[in-house]
């Protein structure tokens, strides 16, 4: 116990450390974090930390799937959901099959266990995509579509994967059946995912008590994902949906306390799982070079091996992403009107974030050491070597060489998310105003407190029209009854306001939460001086 305890501890300190030093160095903390890892890996005599992959799928990816499906614009990804779909499921599917032949004819990998392999590494991670995307200035639309991937293609990857594992031990594959029992699969995790979220829907109208309601939100993820595993459904799938049927309801469904107070709770859950999955990606390297300790292949021909994969999961994206962008508009000319042509830089930047992580790496790791008749997983160590340097070499080349690209490119936010948030809080405030109007004509005695909500209603129109607030005069009783009953009447109007304007599509979700986050503010600012 007291060995557990002290490689906590030291992981929660590398966490903090490699975390500093990416900010101080501008560099997205996963890509440091897997090379603190590596390094502190080499370090010798130090206890070795293995991946348990159940740890992986049931302790790490739940969690982190949910808050980045909760926090997803509806309208975003229903806007994206044709390119979102091309490559969480078309490009793993292309992807793995591609993988598996090159692994075959040039490695000598049975052709099933060449599918292994590319179901394996062809999933972009969802961490790391969401990590790099959010540090870095780009159009919102490219930001959505890989979230948005990077949502569902592990489900993809999964599935295909527990396909190509069930093929190697049977010796037998039917493409008729395995595609049957994959919409199954998916079909399923979506419906647990919907009855999920619904539960947990029901369980927040109900109750308004902020620390069991965050408490609920952190078991909702494992409920949906263990429910759907023991029935043989996509659990990635089903976290997924929950989180993006709560997504879309939470902003009427819980109080001002319980937003405030959650938002941290989340925070920190992310960013400590994060720090955690990726050091230990990097510490994984003494197990790989373990394994392979044993094998026959010389050094060189590793080497060589390496490099086509890692080569191809690169080159294998940009050939799919190009096709698969302009191609459905030359053929479809409807489509072109309602959606015109991207930028091709855009197209570059999407085709270049293809980072690998802890899903590859944990689907590695879970492979089985034997078949069922005893004779050793063809090429299991040589699988679980290519898995980590993909996901080192994607990572370090593809999420280091971002930046770059990006500024090479010219490429820069179009501040659509701005101008909507500037529309929205523009709207909700002149809506407040008008309410306060039309309560001095109503009840006039209440002029000194429905005057000074006036005011700053007043500077806060100016000053998101961008002008400067003038000066409010003599300073009036801030904190009256009066002035909190008047407040509360204007707040509330403000977030019926923006309500209305996410539910017709206006602005999207994430700017909804930045303007509710300011109303909540203000709402407890009231409920301390209670």
């Amino acid at each position: 116990m007291t060995g557990v305890a002290e490689i906590f501890v030291a992981l929660l300190l590398a966490v903090a450390v490699l975390a500093l030093v990416a900010r101080r160095l501008t560099i997205p903390y996963p890509i440091l974090f897997v090379i603190g890892g590596l390094l502190l890996g080499l370090v010798p005599k130090l206890p070795k930390v293995r991946l348990d992959p159940e740890l992986v799928f049931l302790f790490f990816l739940p969690p982190l799937l949910f808050p980045a499906a909760l926090f997803t614009s509806w309208r975003d990804f229903r806007a994206n959901l044709r390119p979102i779909a091309l490559l969480a499921v078309g490009l793993v599917l292309f992807t793995t099959v591609a993988v598996a032949y090159l692994a075959h004819y040039f490695m000598g990998l049975p052709l099933a266990a060449g599918f292994v392999l590319g179901a394996i590494v062809s999933p972009p991670d969802a961490i790391a995509a969401a990590a790099i995307a959010d540090r870095l200035k780009i159009p919102r639309r490219i930001v959505t579509i890989l979230e948005g991937e990077s949502l569902v293609n592990d489900a993809t990857a999964l599935v295909a994967y527990r396909f190509a594992v069930a093929a190697v031990a049977t010796g037998s594959f039917s493409l008729g059946q395995a595609s049957g029992q994959f919409f199954i699969a998916g079909l399923g995790g979506i419906v647990l995912g919907l009855l999920a979220g619904w539960l947990a829907e029901q369980f927040h109208k109900r109750v308004d008590d902020p620390p069991i309601e965050i408490t609920v939100s952190l078991l909702t993820p494992f409920a949906a994902y263990l429910a759907a595993e023991r029935l043989g459904v996509s659990g990635v799938l089903a976290v997924v949906t929950a989180g993006l049927y709560l997504g879309r309801r939470m902003p009427e469904l819980l109080t001002f306390k319980t937003r405030l107070q959650g938002g941290p709770v989340w925070e920190m859950v992310e960013f400590l799982l994060n720090g955690f999955v990726f050091i230990l990606i990097g510490l994984q390297l003494p197990e790989v070079l373990e394994a392979l300790s044993g094998n026959n292949i010389s050094l060189p021909r590793l080497s060589w091996y390496a490099l086509l994969i890692s080569l191809a999961v690169i080159v294998i994206r940009i050939l799919w992403v190009f096709p698969a962008t302009y191609l459905p508009r030359l053929i479809f000319k409807k489509l072109c009107r309602h959606d015109p042509h991207p930028k091709w830089q855009h197209v570059i930047i999407v085709a270049w974030t293809g980072m690998r992580g802890v899903v590859s790496l944990a689907a590695a790791l879970a492979l089985p050491l034997t078949l069922r008749d005893g004779t050793p997983f063809p090429g299991r160590d040589l699988i679980l070597f290519l898995t980590f340097v993909v996901i080192m070499v994607t990572l370090v080349v593809q999420g280091l060489s971002l930046p770059l690209l990006i500024r090479w490119l010219g490429v820069k936010d179009d501040g659509a998310m701005e101008k909507e948030e500037r529309a929205a809080r523009l709207k909700a405030n002149q809506v407040a105003l008008a309410r306060l109007n039309e309560l001095t004509q109503s009840d006039p005695a209440k002029d000194d407190a429905l005057q000074r909500l006036r005011i700053e209603y007043e500077d806060h129109i100016r000053q998101v029209e961008g002008a400067e607030p003038e000066s409010a005069g003599t300073p009036l009783r801030r904190f009256s009854s009066e002035y909190e009953r008047l407040s509360r009447a204007a707040l509330l109007q403000e977030r019926r306001t923006i309500l209305e304007l996410r539910n017709q599509s206006a602005i999207s979700d994430e700017v909804l939460r930045r303007i509710q986050r300011d109303i909540d503010l203000a709402e407890a600012r009231l409920a301390q001086h209670q």
